[in-house]
């Protein structure tokens, strides 16, 4: 799947939002991937789950794909089904992402943290963290959409479907005509 069938996925979908956006980092953007409209025809999120899985290296030896909830929660869905491995989710019931629901790792499993958008890294970071802390072992991160066109460091090899330039900005340093539309905020976490 090329970039521009990936982003007319996007489109058909009615996913790629232009306006004033406030990010899950707290930065803002002129443009938002609403991944969950994309993801929310099943065959569209099977078609690019099984083209990023095309993507990752054969010998990453992958046995779970564990994501954070609530964005990475579909797309980690259909990743699993994509590889043909277990798919579980991580959350935040105290701030800090654990499994839950009687989730669990064995020590020293074959982990791909599956995100829908990465930005900053952050959320992928602690997800990753969380992981290892649970016995898992990261072997690779894997995105829809990174929108930091390459940038993020996620301290393991890192394979997303699409790799965006979308400029950000903190909120005191907005430009004049980002400042003059009001901000929406479509994600699931506050700022």
């Amino acid at each position: 799947m090329t970039d521009d069938e990936v982003l007319a996925e996007f489109r058909a979908a009615d996913a790629l939002l232009e306006g004033h956006f406030i990010l899950s980092s707290g930065l803002r953007s002129p443009r938002y991937l609403q991944c969950a409209r994309v993801l929310a025809d099943p065959k569209r999120g099977a078609r690019l789950a099984e083209a990023l899985a095309a993507r990752l290296p054969g010998d990453l030896a992958i046995d779970i794909v564990v994501s954070p909830a609530m964005g990475g929660v579909i797309a980690g869905h259909e990743m699993g089904r994509a590889l043909g491995v277990e798919a579980v989710f991580l959350e935040r019931p105290e701030g800090v992402f654990e499994l839950r629901r009687g989730f669990r790792l064995s020590p020293g499993q074959r982990v791909l943290m599956m995100e829908d958008v990465v930005t900053t890294g952050l959320s992928s970071r602690e997800a990753i963290a969380a992981i290892h802390r649970a016995g898992g072992v990261v072997v690779a991160a894997a995105a829809l959409v990174d929108r930091s066109d390459g940038a993020a460091d996620l301290g393991v090899p890192f394979y997303p479907l699409i790799r965006l330039s979308v400029p950000t900005y903190a909120a005191d340093a907005l430009p004049p005509e980002l400042a003059a539309i009001p901000a929406a905020k479509p994600g699931s976490r506050a700022a």
